[in-house]
């Protein structure tokens, strides 16, 4: 069943990684010793990381990262580890004793309780273990009472339950009017990642079946259900008919395709065999006028499904959906199966996070900010923000150069490109207005009263918008959180507290090495306005077609020869990255690269670039660019996210961009024969 799964709106942006969202866990760096650290401290490469054995043009990522690969052990808890991973840790020790401290106070104020409240809650595990079934007892009758569709309709729009099903709603900005929240809708409903894990034939995939289904009878056990094994086969039965109708990651990706307006009545003539109206009325949204729909066929067709399906599978669906979907508030038996599937059989991670961690999670997940405005003031120098806006100016002036050296741009659509860049709106650090949680209350004695009442308050909070002016300066990451998004709808890039450090970004690094780690990672942003997808709308935020058609054409293709670069790699034998999947990411990072290199030769002045221990300001630029991507995965993890990307793996990152990029190859004297060298035809510049 879906994990997390609270109304949320999606901010449909582009991060820069996913590593530092999921399974984030043990303080577990590799060592390094005094020495290493004061040369990494010098300049900024931690040359005690490469492997000199490998050739820079057979095989960048190792020749930078080889040694750290070799030494370096997967913590037991998660299933990858890498940079992302190493400030992650920092993060979550950082936040928890800004709880710790909140929650040792003699006189806390209204938010430090309900901070250590909160935290107090989630990790008491023997009242968890003593509470059993009875926190869930009365849900749980409820399904059991559903004698009609309409009844599992209105039990899967009580978002308290945090259950599954076929339609799945949030509030975000219109992407064509963009002066207005609307409500998105769009297929939902399955417990394995994506559609295509219910018609995998492989031995891996059928492995994976197998222990879903061994997952779903240990749930209807709990929920003392007979017959429990053949209950479940027939759950995923129902999921794999809907999920031969959705739509792939690829075709999900595709902003014409999954923009479509409808009214109200034709939402419910499309899915008419699911109670929609009903399920609109419990969510506070049976008067909203208008929707965008942004899976029509799937949702038409899971519609039916749903109208067919016997009321015995869709009360035994909403009953492992509870379960699954509230396991970390359950007890330990629960708790511990949830991971065994999710954890340990889908991303091969072999040991569960401590609880405090997942408590420091809990709190960032239901009320960071309260946490991010301590973070900011202990751990965000306030100089790093002015650093930061000097290099985002640095790369919008590279990236306007760049437009408008492009040959196979016309000027009209020149002159619209270079609107939007002077638009774009960074957010650094922090927001300038908090969220303060009003109304959202904590029970230290009641985890899953105040986490039911948590995702109450959050839909009140979405809904709330609807009518409402475009709040411009939210944010959708808290501070604390080691990534960075951009969002078409605002045109905006956003760059929190806890990703402005080393490897990525140090006051004290060469500025080589500073514009080959953060500021790539601002180019990459800028790249995401400007990828096949973020090229769809305009400097306003507007979604509308500003290119001439040959434009377009001329974009197309070269974004092609990017993804088919990325198709022809292969992590696992057999299981190559899928380039049309990760076109977005790719071009945000070639994007990335390209614009901060040039910046960086801007910052230089005319002047060479210092020598630092034999290594060429070229070199050190590209160098910071991979060790930013020191990755090592469990085998499970990289097949799951070759499947369900969009990011490539970490190794794919740092060569597949640099080997496009001329000064590369003239840094580092890579010659024909070299296993990365592409001849200077096939080598892709799209920005």
């Amino acid at each position: 069943m879906t994990i997390n799964k609270l109304l949320v709106p999606s901010l449909l942006a582009l991060t820069l990684s996913l590593a530092a969202c999921n399974n984030a866990g043990t303080k577990t760096a590799p060592e390094t010793t005094p020495a290493a650290q004061a040369v990494l401290g010098s300049f900024g490469i931690a040359t005690e990381n490469m492997d000199s054995s490998v050739k820079p043009g057979d095989n960048f990522f190792e020749y930078v990262n080889g040694t750290w690969l070799a030494n370096t052990e997967i913590p037991a808890d998660k299933s990858r580890y890498g940079s992302f991973n190493v400030l992650a840790d920092e993060a979550e020790e950082r936040v928890k004793a800004i709880i710790e401290t909140a929650a040792s106070k003699a006189d806390p104020s209204a938010d430090e309780k309900r901070i250590g409240d909160l935290f107090a809650a989630y990790t008491n595990t023997d009242a968890i273990e003593a509470a059993g079934l009875a926190p869930i007892a009365e849900d749980l009758r409820r399904i059991r009472s559903a004698e009609s569709h309409e009844d599992v309709a209105r039990l899967m729009a009580d978002v308290s339950l945090s259950l599954d099903a076929p339609l799945s709603q949030y509030v975000w900005i219109d992407a064509k009017d963009n002066d207005n929240y609307t409500v998105y809708v769009g297929q939902s409903g399955l417990g394995l990642p994506n559609r295509d894990y219910y018609f995998d034939e492989s031995e891996k995939g059928q492995n994976i079946l197998t222990a879903y289904s061994e997952y779903l009878t240990t749930l209807l056990s709990e929920a003392g259900q007979d017959n429990a094994k053949a209950r479940a086969e027939s759950i995923i039965a129902f999921e794999t008919a809907m999920a031969e109708n959705y739509w792939t990651r690829v075709e999900l990706r595709d902003r014409d395709r999954t923009y479509n307006k409808m009214s109200r009545a034709e939402l419910i003539e499309l899915t008419k065999g699911l109670p929609t109206q009903i399920m609109l009325d419990e969510l506070g949204l049976g008067q909203q006028e208008s929707f965008v729909v942004r899976t029509p066929e799937p949702l038409k067709a899971a519609a039916e499904i749903f109208a067919k399906t016997d009321m015995g599978v869709l009360r035994d669906y909403l009953t492992v959906g509870l379960l699954s979907n509230n396991a970390g508030l359950l007890p330990k038996r629960i708790d511990k199966a949830q991971f065994a599937f999710y954890g340990t059989a889908l991303r091969g991670q072999e040991q569960q996070r401590e609880r405090w961690k997942r408590g420091v999670q809990q709190v960032n997940g239901t009320m960071g900010e309260l946490v991010g405005k301590v973070y900011v003031d202990q751990h965000f120098p306030p100089d790093s923000k002015r650093q930061m806006q000097d290099l985002v100016e640095n790369l919008r002036a590279a990236f306007k150069d760049g437009i408008d050296g492009l040959e196979w741009m016309g000027e009209d659509t020149k002159k619209q490109a270079q609107y939007k860049l002077a638009k774009f709106r960074p957010k650094i650090g922090y927001p300038d207005k908090w969220e303060s949680y009003d109304g959202l209350s904590v029970n230290r004695d009641d985890i899953m009263g105040t986490i039911k009442s948590a995702r109450k308050w959050s839909l009140k909070d979405e809904l709330s918008k609807l009518g409402a002016p475009i709040d411009r300066e939210e944010w959708g990451m808290t501070p604390q959180t080691v990534n960075a998004y951009y969002s078409s709808t605002l045109n905006e890039i956003v760059f929190p507290a806890a990703i402005l450090q080393a490897p990525f970004f140090d006051p004290a690094a060469d500025p080589a090495v500073n514009y080959g780690g953060i500021g790539a990672v601002i180019g990459h942003e800028m790249g995401h306005g400007f990828d096949d997808q973020g090229r769809k709308s305009d400097g306003d935020g507007v979604q509308r077609d500003w290119w001439t058609e040959e434009d377009a054409e001329a974009y197309e293709a070269r974004a092609g020869l990017l993804a088919d670069q990325y198709s022809a790699f292969e992590p696992l034998p057999g299981e190559p990255i899928n380039g049309r999947l990760s076109l977005g990411e790719n071009i945000g990072d070639l994007t990335g690269v390209t614009m901060a290199y040039e910046a960086y030769k801007r910052s230089l002045g005319g002047k060479p670039a210092p020598v630092i221990d034999g290594i060429t300001g070229d070199q050190r630029f590209f160098m910071a660019w991979a060790q930013v991507w020191a990755i090592k995965w469990r085998e499970e993890a990289l097949r799951a996210q070759i499947k369900n990307g969009p990011h490539s793996p970490g190794e794919f990152r740092a060569n597949g961009i640099v080997r496009n990029i001329d000064a590369w190859y003239e840094a580092f004297d890579v010659q024909p024969g070299d296993d990365m060298y592409l001849p200077p035809e096939k080598r892709v510049k799209i920005w």
